[in-house]
């Protein structure tokens, strides 16, 4: 007499999972994602792989607005070098991972296209079957103030945990955020958990290494800043990555990404902006 299965067909659907879940699991391989095919043997389930990538790209949390950028609608000017470039870059990652050790750095100006670029690797990684999470820093760090709890720190680690976990982050706008010791601290405690993990990261900034004027400008202006300014306008006047991040931040970034600078001008600003 065959062993009774069905205990073991059900537990994937009541571990942890509601009566609303358990009814999706896959009839053909009970949520295994390998189901056995007689005279075949084992073989992935493709009733699953759709499930399993819509699962995955709800877990990613992309925004309604960039849900649809792809490398596909990337456009690149005739010309653009540099956009070319960042986009040959952004696809090869996706094609080289998992044997990957070094995420982006992506940086410009605004309206280059950065952000796209960066949910096209997460859009290409989650049709791999990879983790992926999206998170624009500044609202990642008002999460964490929000829940923040004195006593117990529990409701802080609850935020961090799925940017602790997935394999592949994309973490959206560094530096734009006021760096007051908090931030960069906060900053280099998630950064440095991900590097010791070995975990890709994305990163897209504003910021460049080096400040977009001209040095003479750049003495005028800082002459008359720190000689009438106040300090919350001083720190709008840090226009380079390493004054926003702190420089043992940026160090560590040169270890874990490969830097792509994109150079262009605002797509939003011109008539056709699909981007």
């Amino acid at each position: 007499m065959p062993p009774d299965n069905s205990s073991k067909q059900l537990s994937p659907t009541v571990n942890g999972l509601d009566k609303g879940q358990a009814r999706e699991v896959c009839s053909a391989c009970f949520g295994t994602g390998v189901r056995i095919v007689p005279g075949k043997g084992a073989k992935i389930c493709d009733e699953c792989q759709p499930r399993d990538g819509d699962r995955l790209r709800e877990a990613a949390r992309i925004p309604r607005r960039h849900a649809d950028c792809t490398f596909d609608n990337y456009r690149v000017p005739a010309g653009s070098s540099s956009l070319h470039w960042a986009l040959m870059k952004a696809k090869t990652l996706v094609n080289d991972y998992p044997a990957v050790e070094r995420g982006l750095l992506l940086t410009g100006p605004v309206g280059v296209g950065k952000t796209h670029l960066a949910v096209a690797i997460l859009q290409g990684l989650i049709a791999k079957g990879v983790s992926c999470l999206f998170c624009e820093f500044g609202s990642l760090l008002k999460q964490i103030q929000d829940s923040y709890n004195p006593i117990s720190k529990t409701s802080e680690l609850r935020v961090l945990a799925p940017v602790y976990q997935a394999e592949v982050l994309v973490l959206d706008e560094l530096g734009s955020t006021i760096p007051t010791d908090w931030v960069r601290d906060t900053m280099y405690q998630i950064i440095n958990k991900r590097y010791n993990d070995k975990k890709l990261t994305i990163f897209t900034t504003n910021y460049l290494d080096v400040p977009r004027i001209e040095k003479t400008q750049e003495h005028e202006i800082a002459s008359r800043t720190f000689s009438k300014k106040g300090s919350s306008e001083r720190i709008q006047e840090m226009t380079t990555l390493e004054e926003r991040i702190g420089t043992r931040l940026r160090s560590r970034l040169y270890e874990m990404c490969n830097a792509v600078v994109i150079e262009g001008e605002d797509y939003r600003k011109s008539r056709d902006h699909r981007r």
